[in-house]
C-alpha cells in the first residue's frame, strides 16, 4: 500500500507570512513550483500555505502592488496538514474535499510536500487498485472468520476477532467505494447457521 511518505517530495520551499507577495512570487518562478509553506512564528503556531492561485486571484485580478501585499494577507492558515503513513487514496480523497491540489505532510515536523502529480506519477494505483486488494482480503477475512466460528461459539474471543476483522474490511471498503454491502458478511452468515437442517424422511 502506498502511503503518502512514498510519493512526497522532500524538498519544501518556505517563506515567512512577513515577505512580500512579489518576493515569494519570485521564489516560485526561480524554483519552477506552484506553491510555498509560511513558515511558523513558534513552535505552538501552525504552518500556512500560499499559491500562485492565490497570487493570481488575490493580488493580480485586483491590480494590487505585490511589494506592497504581505504573504499573510493572502496565505491560507492554518493549512491542511498529511500524516506521512496516509494512504494515498485517503490522501486523494481529502485533497478532493477540500479542493485542494497539495498539502504539507507532518509528523512532529514538516518532512515533505504531497501534490496531486505526486500521486498520479508516483503511487502503484494502475498495478495495485485498493478496491480489489481489498476485495480479496474480504474474501480471505471471510473464509477464516467462518472456519474459527465453526469450532467456536459466538462469545469466544477468536469468534469476536475473526468477525471483527471482517467488519473492518467491510467498513474501510465500503468507504473507498462509497456504498455499503447490501448485507453484511457476519449477518449472512449468522442467517446460514441459523437456517434448520432440512430432514431426510
Amino acid at each position: 500500500m502506498t502511503k503518502a511518505k512514498d510519493v512526497m517530495t522532500q524538498e519544501v520551499e518556505t517563506v515567512k507570512g512577513s515577505a512580500t507577495v512579489a518576493d515569494a512570487a519570485k521564489l516560485m518562478k526561480f524554483k519552477g513550483i506552484h506553491s510555498l509553506l509560511v513558515e511558523p512564528r513558534t513552535e505552538e503556531d501552525a504552518y500556512g500555505i500560499v499559491t500562485d492561485t492565490d497570487i493570481v486571484n488575490q493580488v493580480v485580478a485586483f491590480g494590487k502592488d505585490p511589494k506592497a501585499v504581505k504573504v499573510y494577507e493572502i496565505m491560507t492558515k492554518p493549512c491542511i496538514v498529511v500524516n506521512p503513513d496516509l494512504a494515498v487514496e485517503y490522501v486523494a480523497r481529502l485533497l478532493a474535499q477540500c479542493g485542494i491540489d497539495r498539502a504539507p505532510v507532518i509528523q512532529g515536523e514538516l518532512l515533505g510536500i504531497v501534490a496531486l502529480n505526486d500521486i498520479l506519477h508516483r503511487s502503484d494505483f494502475i498495478d495495485h487498485p485498493r478496491v480489489p486488494l481489498l476485495q480479496k482480503a474480504l474474501q480471505a477475512a471471510v473464509a477464516e472468520a467462518r472456519a474459527v466460528s465453526a469450532v467456536n461459539p459466538p462469545d469466544a474471543e477468536a469468534y469476536q476477532l475473526a468477525w471483527e476483522e471482517v467488519n473492518d474490511i467491510e467498513a474501510e471498503l465500503a468507504f473507498i467505494q462509497g456504498v455499503g454491502p447490501d448485507q453484511a458478511a457476519q449477518e449472512a452468515f449468522g442467517e446460514v447457521v441459523a437456517k434448520p437442517k432440512s430432514t431426510v424422511v
